[in-house]
């Protein structure tokens, strides 16, 4: 199916969806309305909270895959390099998507709920979503392009001993033992990685304490 098919499908049920909701029939659920909302009048603050929805469900969800799922299922069944070269070309891409939806998430809650009227609650949440973005972005614009600098090198020198080719467990740290600059290039590629992975780990944290104030307000 051909991207704009899906898109053109995505945005149907979404049309579907706003027309079936109770506010397009005049009726309206219980539940407490925030000030900011008020202000802004009740169809802007439909469209933001539905803006703000969607971006989170997005980036929670990529979050979840990408973390905890696709990059363990493709670690364990690709050669090493074709794996490292997947990744090289998935997470700026995958960055770049949920730095925006970071962004729009920032933009709406802070839209509905302004900082000088908000209560210490909302202020904590609009907390949590910036540092979802700082850590989001941090990874886009610093971390990963190192990481993946130093990937590249390391794989040239990998190259040069005949490993890379194997599946799951590396030959690396065997060959870094009597190869002193492939080990030093371990050495500054697991620092660079582990602060990326530190940085997407607290991005999904701050998403996943998040996802409790918005499961407080959900009506079923």
């Amino acid at each position: 199916m051909a991207w704009i098919t899906r898109f053109v499908v995505m945005i149907s049920f979404l049309a579907l969806g706003i027309l079936v909701s109770p506010e397009a029939f005049g009726s309206k659920f219980g539940g407490k309305t925030a000030e900011g909302s008020a202000r802004i009048g009740e169809s802007s603050a439909l469209f933001l909270k539905l803006a703000h929805l969607l971006s989170f469900a997005t980036a929670f969800g990529s979050a979840l895959w990408v973390t905890f799922i696709g990059g363990i299922i493709m670690f364990r069944n690709l050669p090493r390099h074709q794996f490292g070269n997947l990744q090289g070309k998935m997470f700026p891409a995958y960055f770049s998507m949920v730095s925006v939806c970071g962004a729009i998430c920032v933009a709406a809650f802070s839209l509905t709920h302004p900082w000088s009227s908000a209560s210490s609650v909302e202020k904590l949440q609009t907390g949590l979503l910036v540092s979802f973005l700082v850590f989001t972005l941090s990874n886009l614009l610093i971390f990963t392009p190192m990481t993946m600098n130093m990937m590249k090198l390391r794989h040239k020198v990998e190259r040069e001993e005949n490993i890379g080719d194997e599946v799951g467990r590396s030959k690396n740290l065997e060959v870094a033992k009597r190869n002193p600059k492939l080990a030093e290039m371990n050495k500054k590629f697991g620092m660079i990685h582990g602060l990326s992975s530190l940085a997407n780990l607290l991005s999904f944290g701050a998403l996943a304490m998040h996802s409790w104030y918005l499961a407080s307000g959900l009506l079923l």
